[in-house]
């Protein structure tokens, strides 16, 4: 027996923390055991479509699934979905995904296979791209590949369902993203270099993850295991990560913007959070939550450490310092960042247009909620109206939005 391998139950309780789906867990230890008899590393698959420019902390639970596979030294491919993406995975979409083109797509992948790195290990990791075999295909393939599934089991999936009972546009293209998805694990499967033993995904990718495992079957192929994680919540506590809705950490984000966020999050948010995002034991975790939920323990001691935490994955632990010392400064003391950014706009126009203008807020209709909150102040006033104008003047309004976002805005 190769003894490069951690025993399978020790494998396993650090590939099921946090996961959703399992199909099936006898199929992974089955796997386990023969890649430790064998010293063959398992082939552990996610594909990630660069639909737009930036990786956000939902991204990296995700990731970090394929990180504790790596560090239990199993080989994982990274795959950039770069045919896929043209088509749009219409997984949890409520209308048809804007169709990208092949140059958007790339400049899209560039950031994506830059900013992986920051969770997976590069010396670790394969990268490949799906339209090496998907692109040749070409249309008779594409029509073999259709008549393998019927458009009943299609509509089986919950997201095509509802939009079909209530009379949603499904466009004929969206129809074939799983199978597509699904082609590429036969075709990994088929190829020395790459393999697909696992597959890795969102638990909203669940259905297409087990189309992929039928189609192996179908093609002879040993099934892959599908194993799905958690969709992050994002910081109103409601909907899931998105930059689309504002509530969005980005991977890129300055270690200040990190810390300041996380400590904006709900207090039931934070303990996935740490399950999801840390590689704090959950022993640990269940142990803060009974202190907390004793009054032995304030909740703001466990979102600073989180925040501590996640800034010194991105940023090191001197940067952490620092953001939590600027954040007790700022927000404990009532006073202001040291460095404030300045922008100046034309104006007069309604204070919804100038700070979304100005990218403190992702949407006029965001800006008029948060105004509408009292959310919103200039030069330390709470603002009410969404209507109210700024008049230039020599010199710049100090806007807050938030907790956390300030800017000096001169009007011209």
């Amino acid at each position: 027996m190769a003894s490069g391998f951690a025993p399978v139950d020790e494998q396993l309780a650090l590939l099921k923390r946090g996961v959703v789906d399992l199909v099936s867990e006898p199929d992974l230890a089955r796997k386990l055991e023969r890649s430790r008899a064998t010293g063959r590393p398992l082939a552990v698959k996610a594909g990630f479509d660069p639909s737009s420019p930036d990786l956000h902390l939902g991204h990296t639970v995700l990731l970090r699934k394929m990180r504790h596979f790596q560090r239990l030294g199993h080989r994982v491919i990274f795959l950039v979905g770069d045919f896929t993406a043209m088509i749009g995975d219409p997984t949890g979409k409520k209308a048809t995904r804007p169709q990208l083109t092949r140059e958007q797509v790339l400049e899209n992948a560039e950031t994506y296979t830059r900013q992986v790195f920051r969770i997976l290990d590069r010396e670790a990791t394969v990268v490949d791209w799906n339209s090496r075999w998907l692109a040749p295909m070409g249309s008779e393939g594409l029509i073999r590949l259709a008549g393998k599934w019927t458009l009943a089991r299609m509509m089986e999936r919950d997201d095509f369902r509802t939009r079909y009972q209530n009379q949603q546009p499904i466009s004929i293209h969206e129809l074939l993203y799983p199978l597509v998805q699904a082609k590429d694990s036969v075709e990994m499967a088929k190829l020395p270099e790459l393999g697909c033993d696992v597959e890795l995904g969102g638990h909203d990718q669940i259905f297409n993850l087990l189309v992929g495992r039928d189609l192996m079957r179908e093609e002879g192929l040993e099934p892959q295991v599908c194993l799905t994680v958690p969709l992050l919540v994002g910081l109103d506590g409601a909907e899931k990560m998105s930059k689309s809705l504002g509530n969005a950490i980005a991977v890129e984000d300055s270690a200040k913007e990190i810390y300041g966020k996380t400590m904006s999050i709900p207090d039931a948010l934070m303990w996935d959070w740490l399950l999801l995002l840390t590689e704090t034991p959950e022993t640990e975790i269940a142990a803060e939550g009974r202190a907390v939920a004793a009054g032995e323990r304030h909740p703001k001691a466990v979102k600073q450490r989180l925040a501590r935490d996640l800034v010194a994955q991105f940023h090191g632990e001197s940067a952490a310092r620092d953001a939590e010392a600027e954040f007790e400064r700022i927000f404990a003391a009532g006073g202001l960042p040291d460095e404030i950014p300045e922008a100046t706009l034309r104006g007069p126009q309604p204070l919804h247009g100038l700070l979304t203008e100005a990218g403190l807020t992702p949407s006029r209709k965001e800006a008029q909620r948060l105004i509408d909150q009292g959310a919103v102040s200039i030069d330390g006033d709470t603002v009410r109206s969404w209507s109210t104008e700024l008049q230039p003047r020599p010199e710049p309004y100090l806007l807050k939005v938030g907790k956390r976002r300030f800017l000096r805005l001169r009007i011209r």
